[in-house]
C-alpha cells in the first residue's frame, strides 16, 4: 500500500531532482525519491552489516588468549620509542 507524504526540501535538492526528472532519468519525483532511498536503505544495511562484522571481530579478538605481540616486538616498539625521547630531548 502507497502511502502521500508531504515533504519539504531545500531548493537545492529540488532543483537536482528536477534535473533528473527532466533529463529523463527519472519518470517522476516521486520515482526519484524511492530510488534515492532504496539507495539509502541499501548503504544503511551494508553499514549494519559491518558494523556487525567489526563487532564480531573485536569480540574473536578480546576472547584470543594468546598475545597480540610477542615480547620481542613489545621490547623493540618501547626500545623505538625510547630512542624517539631521547633524540627529542637532545634536540
Amino acid at each position: 500500500m502507497n502511502e502521500q507524504l508531504s515533504i519539504t526540501l531545500p531548493a537545492e535538492m529540488v532543483a537536482v531532482i528536477k534535473e533528473q526528472v527532466e533529463a529523463g532519468r527519472y519518470a517522476s519525483t516521486s520515482d526519484m525519491l524511492r530510488a534515492a532511498l532504496k539507495r539509502w536503505m541499501r548503504d544503511e544495511e551494508e553499514h549494519a552489516d559491518r558494523i556487525a562484522e567489526i563487532r564480531a571481530e573485536i569480540a574473536e579478538a578480546i576472547a584470543d588468549p594468546r598475545p597480540l605481540l610477542t615480547s620481542a616486538e613489545v621490547e623493540a616498539r618501547l626500545d623505538a620509542l625510547a630512542e624517539r625521547y631521547r633524540d627529542r630531548d637532545q634536540s
